[in-house]
């Protein structure tokens, strides 16, 4: 589907996600983006008021789990972006109402498609479909779901992400739905939030370091992540759109296996100070998510099918999110 012209609804539209896919929208010539949110999470700021103050943009309160209103607000829409979701934290405080969302809010997106006859939705899946623990090297979208030895939340998470992706395949066999799922691995950068277990091993570190503490890790910091930026997250939901494919799940990835260490000491280094990392036994409460091995989530196929791959370096992104949080903690008049 061309953008050109096109009018495109983002649940989970006010989120960091949302607001740089909307922002990208606009720049390939899209007529009119609804970023739909009910405003639990994230409340609109100088970032949602520019766009709106574009005249092309326009914020809809509204939630995935209130079909006719979601319905009403898909009237005309030619494309959707399923961003709208909990994540791993969240569904541990409140699994009823983050299931909810994540699996019935989805069905009702899929619902206002097949009614509105909206042509093409992007559904903001996970690299969680993997499950976590005894997997390593590069993972493909053929890896299968390992749920056995992780805690449950982040299982929870992964495991509505599996759902969500078969719903979109049930539409798509049942009422022809053109869709495409992006496996999203960590997401980090401007406007991060505190709601992604793993993003916090940079965030945290940096509020930690901005305050003068060393940034704190758990076991000997050579556990591995995969990082991407969100300004590459919202650039592969524009190819996504765009793409002549339809029913496949993607990685979105950095493709690059990032030890935790590594990360706090690149948040102190472009930090500007000289701190070294706490090291500590792992916490006997609450959860980690962790991995037996080092690995990454491979991205070859975002490459061959929507002509994607990272552009941002973690140290230029880490970079730009230290930038964000100081001119926003200034904005607030704190000190960072």
């Amino acid at each position: 589907m061309r953008i050109d012209s096109r009018r495109f609804l983002l649940t989970g539209g006010a989120s960091m996600i949302g607001a740089r896919t909307a922002e990208l929208l606009l720049a390939a010539g899209a007529a009119e983006v609804l970023l739909y949110d009910n405003l639990s999470f994230d409340r609109p700021d100088a970032a949602i008021a520019a766009l709106c103050a574009t005249g092309r943009v326009r914020l809809v309160q509204g939630d995935v789990l209130d079909l006719p209103a979601l319905t009403a607000a898909c009237a005309g829409v030619d494309g959707i972006y399923a961003l709208a979701g909990f994540m791993s934290a969240g569904i541990a405080k409140n699994p009823a109402l983050g299931l909810d969302v994540n699996i019935r809010g989805l069905l009702h997106v899929l619902e206002a498609c097949r009614q509105c006859g909206v042509g093409r939705l992007v559904f903001a899946s996970s690299s969680a479909a993997y499950g976590y623990g005894a997997i390593g090297g590069g993972l493909t979208e053929a890896e299968p779901f390992h749920s056995a030895g992780v805690p449950a939340p982040p299982a929870l998470y992964g495991a509505s992400k599996v759902i969500g992706e078969q719903l979109c395949r049930l539409y798509a066999a049942q009422h022809g739905l053109d869709f495409v799922a992006l496996r999203y691995s960590t997401v980090y950068g401007e406007r991060q939030h505190y709601r992604s277990t793993n993003a916090l091993y940079i965030i945290e570190a940096y509020d930690r370091v901005a305050r003068g503490l060393p940034p704190i890790l758990y076991g000997d910091g050579s556990e591995t992540k995969d990082f991407v930026y969100v300004g590459d997250v919202a650039r592969a939901n524009v190819l996504a759109m765009e793409a002549p494919v339809s029913g496949e799940a993607i990685n979105i990835s950095g493709g690059r296996p990032l030890t935790v260490r590594f990360l706090a000491e690149t948040v102190i280094a472009i930090a500007g100070a000289t701190l070294a990392p706490e090291y500590r036994s792992a916490p006997t409460t609450g959860f980690r998510i962790t991995a037996d091995a080092p690995f990454y989530y491979d991205n070859t196929k975002a490459r061959h099918l929507l002509g994607w791959s990272p552009e941002v370096a973690i140290e230029e992104g880490i970079a730009r999110m230290i930038a964000w949080r100081r001119e926003s903690v200034a904005a607030e008049g704190g000190a960072a």
